[in-house]
């Protein structure tokens, strides 16, 4: 990937695919990183990944981005999602900004969906991270000294007992071989407290682990 040095907004999720990602971008030179999260407004966390907005701040701050913040409400469809980035997308064009970057790594269908959105927009789909091994990206991030814990997980394909543990080697070599290291396919999310691009390292504590839809354990970072 070619090395630029422009306004770029990063998706970002809070956790290790979009902590590595920005690591890449800022290796490639780019210092003007706006980061994009999606919040559910009711409950005030990122979507997804149930993370307090007062620690997405705190992350942020921590990694000298700006952020910027979409709320959706909790029964939010695709349509209504897809309205709200368009507006969102439409109103950084104007401000110069052609090119989002991504922490996919190998989901195609996602990479054409993203795409197609952005171009409607005139803007330009960029993955940092995209067709590398996802085992290989796993050991790199934690190598890189990066420091991570599963905020999330998919009860229907991987035991809740994995939410709240540390991303580690441990955590890798527990993993089911029918899991990706990534959890690529939604199987679990985290969320990035420390690492090399961290001015410093975000202070948090564990809450209460809550099942939700029957499916979904979270655990609380407070």
């Amino acid at each position: 990937m070619e090395k630029m040095n422009e306004k770029i907004i990063l998706s970002w999720s809070g956790g290790k695919d979009s902590a590595l990602a920005l690591y890449e971008l800022m290796r490639q030179g780019n210092t003007d990183i706006t980061l994009l999260t999606t919040i559910t407004d009711k409950y005030e966390r990122i979507s997804m990944h149930g993370v307090r907005k007062v620690l997405l701040e705190k992350q942020a701050e921590s990694l000298g981005c700006c952020l910027e913040n979409v709320y959706i409400t909790p029964e939010s469809t695709n349509g209504e999602y897809e309205k709200k980035m368009e507006e969102t997308m439409n109103r950084y064009k104007k401000l110069g900004v052609t090119k989002v970057a991504f922490g996919d790594i190998f989901l195609e269908d996602i990479r054409k969906y993203r795409e197609e959105n952005l171009k409607k927009a005139g803007m330009e789909a960029i993955f940092p991270l995209w067709g590398r091994d996802t085992k290989e990206i796993a050991n790199i991030f934690i190598n890189l000294g990066f420091k991570s814990i599963i905020t999330c997980v998919d009860t229907k394909v991987l035991n809740g007992d994995f939410s709240g543990r540390l991303y580690d080697k441990n955590f890798l070599a527990d993993l089911p071989e029918n899991i990706d290291p990534c959890g690529e396919n939604g199987e679990f999310h985290s969320f990035a407290f420390d690492g090399p691009i961290f001015k410093e390292r975000i202070n948090f504590s564990i809450g209460e682990k809550v099942l939700r839809d029957e499916r979904f354990n979270f655990c609380d970072l407070i």
